[in-house]
């Protein structure tokens, strides 16, 4: 005789089931009903930008409505960010946050706004190592090389960045600390500058992303020395870590994008764009398009990114303080 309680035990998770298929097809009939904003704290043609609109691109194709990418460049990403968190919580203006927004709080003390407190995380988007580069003039062809070289020579090398408190200018502050040298630190006004700079030989090294760097080092004007990260980059999967070329220990996750929405915004909108994103991102078109980027898909669950949000300001706070970099 079968039991009345393992039936209606069936009969809930049956019930339980259509509620959740009814719940978000209400959902997707009634949001979004105008065109939404995503909001880019860098200027066209960057790895941000590029990104923000393959995502923009697939989204309005998904949602049924305009998804349009709003560049609000300056202040280290700070003023799009700001933008984004004083804005209506509706749904219909996001952020497209970087690692560099994660590095904005803990080298200004005062901020219009609060990364934690004012924005809500939706999801991871992508990442992408840096990669530690030299003038082809440089005569070291590995890491282990170069930290001799510049142990022999202290402080003749110097090394290029996007600008001061970014993420490449953090990770060669983390590279000269963990390796005991003194390297010289000369910011430029983005990375494809300081990219340029190194080539044309006004600097010895530099770590960027790697989308900046590829024309460069196919033409022989840069030579790759190792990747920022604990794995190895499947752009370039013949270049060894620096942790694994001569110093051990080193990580540091280089270039992320994730999106972020005001704080208030109701929690099933959240839960389907995130949902939505990591569906989009990770199908073989959008791959391959930001592998030409030198960009990995990367997704994960709304709470996910936020205790990974918590993680970046921790390590970006620590290694600040240890680099004794000027606190605003």
């Amino acid at each position: 005789m079968r039991k009345p309680g393992r039936s209606l035990l069936r009969l809930f998770s049956v019930i339980v089931a259509c509620a959740n298929l009814w719940f978000f097809d209400s959902l997707a009939q009634n949001y979004p009903v105008k065109p939404i904003r995503l909001v880019v704290g860098y200027a066209t043609g960057g790895s941000t930008d590029v990104a923000a609109r393959m995502v923009a691109q697939k989204l309005s194709e998904h949602l049924g409505q305009p998804v349009t990418v709003e560049n609000r460049t300056g202040a280290n990403g700070s003023i799009a960010v700001e933008r984004v968190a004083k804005s209506p919580a509706d749904g219909y203006t996001l952020l497209m946050a970087t690692a560099g927004d994660a590095v904005v709080p803990v080298l200004r003390a005062k901020l219009p706004y609060d990364l934690e407190r004012d924005l809500m995380p939706v999801s991871l988007v992508v990442t992408g190592p840096q990669v530690l580069v030299v003038h082809p003039s440089v005569p070291a062809r590995n890491v282990k090389e170069l930290i001799a070289l510049a142990r022999s020579q202290p402080g003749k090398l110097n090394y290029a960045s996007s600008g001061v408190g970014g993420t490449p200018h953090l990770s060669g502050e983390l590279f000269k600390l963990m390796a005991k040298v003194n390297i010289g630190h000369v910011p430029y006004k983005g990375g494809s500058e300081s990219a340029v700079a190194t080539a044309s030989g006004q600097v010895d090294m530099l770590i960027s992303g790697i989308a900046s760097v590829l024309p460069l080092l196919g033409a022989g004007k840069l030579r790759a020395l190792a990747v920022t990260s604990a794995k190895r980059a499947s752009l370039m999967p013949s270049l060894p870590t620096i942790d694994e070329s001569g110093l051990p220990g080193y990580n540091r996750a280089g270039v992320w994008v994730g999106v972020l929405a005001p704080a208030g915004v109701p929690k099933d909108i959240i839960v389907l764009l995130s949902a939505l994103l990591g569906k989009l991102v990770n199908t073989p078109e959008m791959k391959e398009a930001l592998f030409k980027q030198g960009l990995e898909p990367q997704t994960n669950t709304p709470e996910q990114f936020a205790a990974f949000i918590r993680s970046e300001l921790a390590q970006n706070a620590k290694l600040i303080k240890a680099s004794g970099l000027k606190v605003e």
